[in-house]
């Protein structure tokens, strides 16, 4: 198992996005950079906010991408390339549809779910790269989706979701080690 030398948030720019479902990566990302002391800032040559520094004793990047969601692949590959970080060196945080509010799962690989930006990101580098994927819930209806992750959650739904958030910090440390497995387990154990 290797270590995270990336994590990635997923998101849309903007404080029209801020509060909305499809930022669960976003808000993942900020909390571990308060918790760890790590400021970002935009960086252009990786078309998003960058933040590097020492976390649980390991050096790691933080990015969120500010191209929109469909096109994250390009933010990801571009600081990837450049600090030569395989994807299995790379977690990426992102909302989860097939999840409940307040559910949360670590996995390698795997298809993109309709997800834009996974689909991005696979294309720029390959599928075999970390999600952490934070549940919001499903609609009920394929045509409501879009709807439905560009909104934000109803109360009850964000206090589930910003504790699963919570709940997947705890494991943070265990993935910068290259101990996936441990941190599956207790993860999975919880949700």
């Amino acid at each position: 198992m290797s270590e995270i030398r990336l994590i990635v948030g997923l998101g849309n720019p903007g404080r029209d996005y801020e509060d909305t479902r499809h930022n669960a990566g976003f808000w993942w990302v900020d909390e571990f950079a308060r918790q760890s002391g790590f400021s970002f800032k935009a960086e252009a040559k990786f078309h998003g906010l960058v933040a590097r520094g020492t976390a649980h004793g390991r050096e790691v990047w933080l990015l969120k991408p500010q191209t929109f969601m469909n096109l994250s692949g390009r933010a990801v590959g571009a600081l990837a390339q450049f600090y030569k970080i395989e994807p299995g060196q790379i977690l990426v945080v992102h909302d989860e549809l097939d999840l409940p509010p307040g559910g949360v799962k670590l996995k390698l690989g795997g298809g993109h779910g309709g997800h834009n930006g996974l689909k991005d990101i696979a294309a720029h580098l390959s599928p075999n790269f970390w999600r952490m994927r934070i549940g919001i819930g499903h609609p009920g209806d394929r045509a409501q989706v879009s709807n439905f992750v560009l909104n934000a959650p109803r109360r009850e739904e964000a206090e589930l979701i910003h504790a699963a958030c919570d709940r997947a910090q705890t494991v943070a440390q265990l993935l910068l080690e290259g101990r996936q497995e441990a941190a599956m387990l207790k993860l999975h154990t919880h949700s």
